[in-house]
Order: structure tokens, then sequence, then C-alpha cells
């Protein structure tokens, strides 16, 4: 036992009593009112996503995904006819966003918690079975695709009298390649796609995603070195360490979780567990510059697997942690797509730039049906393969919330107004035109098959 009046403990205390002044200081500057601000902004786009959801579900019964998106888009539009009587809402609507950093708020922390929770409801055994092509997918396939993107891109442009660099359009190529799988989970879900191929998608699209911002990261170091030079250990390393790494702490987080799950039986804890294994979980990836979203869906699939259910988790604690899941993930997801929707209010729609985002939808279409091309021959003489698999594939892949943070990354010399223009495009053409069609496309897909 130490005793508080030894020189060890007196030392410590003085340590202490030291660094005091600037802990206060640094709560002093927490002041107050920027965090009621921070509250008050929350607690308006809950109600927002609240209200959008409840009239989507009452009148337009969409799926919420594409409903909230487009009750948002046409109150932006309404707010901005209004605006030329009387300005209070669009000053309004123009300070929440001006207070939100939307790259930040999904990449670092939303997209965790929404890839943790679609993976813990994750089929796992379909997942095992498909687990080559979901890997070739998300691996080759977003790769193929970001050069077959920017390659187009480069010269599409140069058609609309637009002379940007090779990279940039790499850059551009890598940020809409990877499908959402936030948009995808939902509306697949309700259009009765034959599980093999659901699998297919939805773990592509969990994967693809964490393999996206790697790949992202690594071409945007590349456009911004002053040198120019290339180092391909360079690449590599970063790419290996992100993704490698990433899985590797998701399986450590996973069977620490399911450790704890198992040593009680308290539904209430073992809830809290697995927010913490996620909250922690990404803050340690950030930390060690491993990729967050591939070790929160290595976790999800981990902790929600079969085995660890039927040996960790009762029955209670097993459909409360699904409700108290299914509930977050519904939340975050809502606030997300009204969100995606009020950011045109910081996009300028040039209309040469908005013609190239509409030339760009069928490229980005075409580029990712045929960089599944190869994987899809490949394995279906070994794999049960439903037929036309790469076009419900390439119909259901959307883009997301995702592609549009990472278009919000890029630096003015990027050329980040024209990307960013061209993405939104892409994107809102992809949750509301492709979402609302590719139950339709399964449903004739399957029946013309039977």
């Amino acid at each position: 036992m130490v005793s508080l009046s030894s020189p060890k403990s007196i030392k410590w205390f003085a340590n202490i009593e030291r660094h005091l002044p600037n802990f206060w200081g640094y709560c002093t500057r927490m002041d107050y009112n920027t965090i009621m601000d921070y509250f008050l902004i929350a607690a308006i786009l809950v109600f927002i996503s609240a209200l959008f959801g409840y009239i989507n579900v009452r009148f337009l019964k969409l799926p919420n995904t594409i409903g909230l998106m487009l009750i948002t888009i046409v109150f932006t539009l309404a707010v901005f006819a209004i605006s030329y009587v009387d300005d209070t809402l669009l000053n309004a609507e123009l300070y929440i966003i001006g207070q939100i950093d939307f790259q930040t708020v999904l990449l670092d922390i939303m997209l965790s918690f929404l890839l943790f929770a679609g993976a813990l409801h994750t089929n796992f055994e379909q997942l095992k079975v498909q687990r080559w092509p979901i890997l070739v997918f998300s691996t080759v396939g977003v790769l193929v695709s970001t050069f077959l993107v920017g390659t187009t891109m480069f010269y599409i442009l140069q058609l609309f009298g637009l002379e940007i660099n090779f990279i940039y359009c790499l850059l551009f190529g890598s940020l809409i390649s990877p499908t959402d799988p936030i948009a995808v989970l939902g509306i697949l879900k309700k259009a009765g796609a034959p599980k093999e191929l659901e699998t297919k998608i939805v773990g592509e699209s969990l994967f693809n995603d964490g393999v996206g911002v790697v790949v992202f990261l690594t071409i945007f170091q590349l456009a911004s070195s002053s040198t120019g030079e290339i180092d391909p250990w360079a690449i590599l390393e970063l790419f290996g360490v992100e993704v490698i790494g990433g899985i590797l702490l998701g399986l450590i987080i996973g069977w620490i979780t399911y450790r704890l799950m198992r040593s009680i039986d308290d539904y209430d804890i073992e809830v809290i567990i697995t927010l913490a294994a996620v909250m922690m979980g990404t803050v340690v990836a950030q930390k060690l510059h491993l990729s967050a979203p591939l070790a929160m869906v290595t976790a999800g699939l981990a902790v929600g697997n079969d085995t660890v259910r039927q040996s960790a988790m009762s029955e209670t604690t097993e459909i409360y942690v699904d409700k108290f899941w299914e509930l977050l993930d519904i939340l975050l997801n809502t606030v997300l797509f009204v969100l995606i929707g009020m950011e045109m209010l910081v996009i300028s729609f040039q209309f040469n730039y908005v013609m190239a985002g509409v030339v760009a939808i069928p490229v980005v279409l075409a580029c990712r049906y045929l960089s599944l091309l190869l994987p899809i021959k490949f394995f279906e003489k070994t794999l049960n393969f439903a037929p036309k698999t790469n076009l419900v594939m390439t119909w259901g892949g959307l883009r997301g919330g995702i592609s549009i943070a990472l278009a919000l990354g890029l630096t003015q010399e990027m050329h980040r107004e024209l990307f960013l223009v061209i993405t939104y495009v892409v994107v809102v053409f992809s949750i509301i035109g492709q979402g609302l069609t590719v139950s339709k496309l399964v449903r004739k897909v399957t029946t013309n098959t039977v």
C-alpha cells in the first residue's frame, strides 16, 4: 500500500496540480453557448428527420432512404423559392449546414455505427459461402472501376472545355466507385432478391466502402505530392496497413466483445458493451491510422454470427441487441439522408458542371458493369450465381453519402466544385432513380427465370 504522504505520492499530486489550470482552461474554452448550439442543431435535424419521415410513411410510402432525400430536396428548393420573398428559412438552413462538417460527421462518426449495425444483421453463413467473390468485388472491382471511370471522365470532361489533370479524374473515379452500404441495405432488403444475390451486393457494399476510402486516400496523397514522385512501396504499405490492420483490429474487438458478453447475462450491460466496442474501436482505429470502416464491419460480423449469438447471448439479450442497433441504424440513416438533401445548398450548380454530371451517370454504371464482368464469369462456374447477376449488381450498387463526403474533402486545386457537382448528380440519380426501380428489376429477373 502506498502512503499518500510518500515522496512519490507528493510528486504525483504536484503534477496534477500543475496541469489543473490547463485542464480548467480547456473546459472554459468549451463555451456553454457553443455546446447548446450543437445540441440545437442536432435537435432540429432529428425534428426535421422525424417530420419528413412521417410525411413519407403517411403519404408517399417510399423506402425511407429515397423518400427522405426526395422530400428534403423538394423542401430545400421550396426554401430557395420562398427566399425571394423572405430569406429567414434559407438563412436558417444555411446556418445549420455551415455548422456541420459533413465529411467528419459521416466518415469519422456515423459510418462506424452504420456499418456495425449492417454487419450485425448480415447472414454470416451466406457471406462465408460467397466470401471469395465478395473479396474480389470489393478490392479488384473497386480498383478497376476507379481506373475506368477516371480514364473515361478525363476524355469526356475535355468535350466540355474542362482541362483536368488525369490524377484528379482518377481521384473522382476512386470516390464514386464504392457502392454505399447505407443506401443499399435498406432498399435491397425490400426488393425480394434471391438470398445469394442479396448477400453478394450487401457483402460487397459493406467491405468496398472501406477499401474505396483507402484507395481515395492513396490517390489523394499522390495528387497532393509536391514532387510528383510515386513510391510503390509507400502505396502498398498505406493500403496494407489500412486494410489488413483494420480487419485485424475488427477481429480483436469482436473477440473481446464476445468474451465479455459470454461471461455475463445482463442484456442492459451487454448492449452497452456493443456500443462501447464501436465507439472505442473507432477511436483506436483512427489513432493507429487503420481503416475504421473495415474494423467495424469485421467486428459486426464477428459479434453477429450465429455461433457467437448462441454461445454469448441469451434470447433476451439477442432481442435487445438487435432492436437497439436497428433503432440506431434507422435514426442515423434518417438524419444522414436529410443531410445529403440539404448539402445542395453548398454546391454551385454551373450548367456545364451539371451536364458533366448527367453524362457521368451512364459512365459510372457502365464502368461498374465492366469491373464486375470478369470476376462474375470466373466464379459463376463454382458458385451459385443468380441469372443476370451483373445487371442487378450494377443497378443495385447505389452511391450515397460516402461519395459526397469524400468529394467534400477535395481541395480547390483538385477542382472540388466540379467533382462535387458531378458526384451529387450521380448520387441523387443513384438513390432516387436506381433505388426506385431496383425492386422492379429484381422481380423481373426473378420472374423470367422461374
